[in-house]
């Protein structure tokens, strides 16, 4: 089954490579969406995919690359729009 989140993610995550890193698992579960910067030091996401990959994917971003230091995962559901082909990071 196909579904749909939005992600802010807080903690020490702009800098430290986690947009490119969310790309990267991205790819690897077959999810779409996209992944940006927030004015405010958050890392904001959408991602539409299968169920079990969006688990994968959701666990990957949890605990995001070496240098970062995830405090926060804000998950909010959504209905897959099927408006995304790929995931890419946007700003």
């Amino acid at each position: 089954m196909r579904i749909a989140r939005r992600y802010l993610v807080e903690g020490r995550v702009q800098g430290v490579g986690f947009r490119f890193f969310t790309r990267e698992a991205a790819m690897r579960e077959g999810i779409a969406g996209w992944v940006r910067n927030t004015p405010e030091g958050q890392v904001e996401i959408v991602a539409e995919g299968e169920s079990e990959s969006m688990v994968r994917f959701e666990h990957a971003i949890r605990h995001g690359p070496p240098r970062a230091r995830v405090e926060a995962v804000r998950t909010e559901g959504q209905l897959p729009s099927g408006d995304y082909q790929w995931f890419t990071v946007e700003g």
